[in-house]
């Protein structure tokens, strides 16, 4: 049996893998997609997106998904709800990627991985049940639906810093709850905090519960780890600061990885260490994770890509 061979496979499908299926398949390239468990990414979770330009009433992340993906269906793109299971990466030039939905085999001159990260959490019931209700992984994205307010941040890194004094300039009042007696962030950071006046830090605390009407965050029950005291803060929005993942369990001994697992690119490119194998979205981008920069980066990897076939020849 003969290998149908196709000149590009895309892994994922949040605004990284939507936007690199529409460049690729204006490109002619003939892009077949796989979306994964979470056909459209992180976005999905995602209730109303306000900061995605062109959009000017808002979207909810859903809706903006089919949007994208409609779109690289009209171009004639095909969308396979598949997960892809394991690769196996070719190290030469012009060589064939094999790739794995399953048992199915599927053969690829050129791939875009845009499998994402996905955002920790602690594992509280509560936090699922409030998701979309209050309980958000991402001060950028939702920070602005609680102006005036106040909220919790969970976390002691760089990133809990960052999204706390993000949010100090929108909110009411900061807590910031901290499980150890010290911050893991950057001193820089750690200065910011603590020259932010409407930021409390509350270490040795952490997040058990959740309380609130209709799935609506009213309450952070915290407990003290040293005293065993719990008490509650009187809150609108509670920010899980923890870190995130990238989705690149599949990859991890094929391709150069970061520290954090993240998949390492050239500089101002989406090109990986292997010929024909491109990154874009959340799971090379551990400082933006916004959409758009996603969005931004499909678009390079989609021209990277095109670039490589169109030099094989």
């Amino acid at each position: 049996m003969e290998q149908n061979i196709l000149d590009c496979v895309i892994v994922g499908s949040g605004p990284s893998g939507f936007t690199a299926a529409i460049y690729a398949a204006r490109a002619d390239l003939k892009p077949e997609l796989y979306t994964g468990l979470e056909p459209g990414g992180q976005l999905t979770t995602t209730t109303e997106v306000d900061n995605f330009p062109g959009y000017p009433a808002g979207i909810t992340g859903p809706e903006m998904m089919m949007d994208l993906q409609k779109q690289a269906e009209r171009f004639d793109t095909k969308v396979h709800y598949e997960l892809i299971t394991k690769a196996e990466f070719s190290k030469e030039v012009g060589g064939v990627h094999k790739l794995y939905a399953g048992n199915k085999e599927i053969f690829a001159k050129s791939v875009i991985i845009s499998t994402g990260a996905t955002a920790k959490y602690l594992g509280l019931d509560d936090e699922k049940k409030y998701n979309g209700g209050g309980v958000s992984a991402c001060a950028t994205c939702d920070g602005f639906f609680y102006r005036g307010k106040d909220v919790v941040v969970v976390g002691a890194g760089d990133t809990a810093a960052e999204e706390a004094t993000y949010l100090a300039k929108l909110v009411n009042k900061v807590t910031m709850l901290v499980r150890k007696d010290e911050f893991r962030a950057s001193k820089a950071m750690i200065h910011r905090v603590e020259n932010t006046p409407n930021i409390e830090v509350k270490f040795h605390h952490e997040l058990i519960g959740i309380e609130g009407e209709n799935n609506l965050v009213e309450r952070a029950v915290v407990i003290n780890n040293q005293t065993q005291e719990k008490s509650t803060v009187d809150v609108h929005g509670i920010f899980i600061a923890i870190g995130h993942k990238p989705n690149t369990d599949i990859f991890v001994g094929q391709i150069d990885l970061d520290e954090n697992g993240y998949i390492a690119t050239e500089k101002g490119s989406s090109r990986t260490n292997l010929p024909g194998v491109f990154a874009a979205g959340d799971v090379q981008d551990h400082i933006y994770r916004q959409a758009i920069t996603a969005a931004g980066s499909g678009c390079m990897a989609a021209m990277d890509a095109e670039k490589y076939l169109a030099e094989l020849h």
